[in-house]
């Protein structure tokens, strides 16, 4: 029998990158991504960035939930909106703008591509 269902809690040693040096707009941000699923263009797992800000360009559809931590997206065409503990949303494809990390930022996050 297959597993439906898998722990959300990262465990082992987390991938670690940081956004393109023509993308960054301030700081030196740090990310870190447990990969929990990865399966036929579907990814989940837990991500988490230190302070700064970066441009950022959608081409797949992300839902995420913040878990800790305060960041204000910036979107190309609208108003700028913040998010912190507890808060969901969706970025579709072809949203463009600005992903700012006031506070170190956690959220889990399912991505299709």
């Amino acid at each position: 029998m297959t597993d439906t269902h898998f722990p959300v809690t990262p465990s082992g040693a987390p991938e670690i990158d940081r956004p393109a040096p023509d993308r960054i707009v301030s700081g030196d941000p740090e990310h870190r991504t447990w990969l929990l699923e990865e399966r036929d263009g579907l990814y989940a797992g837990i991500w988490e960035s230190t302070p700064g800000a970066w441009r950022v360009i959608y081409d797949e559809w992300e839902y995420c939930r913040i878990l800790s931590g305060r960041s204000i997206l910036h979107p190309e065409d609208g108003d700028p909106f913040a998010v912190g503990p507890g808060d969901s949303f969706v970025l579709r494809p072809g949203f463009r703008g600005v992903w700012e990390v006031v506070e170190t930022t956690r959220k889990d996050f399912v991505i299709r591509i």
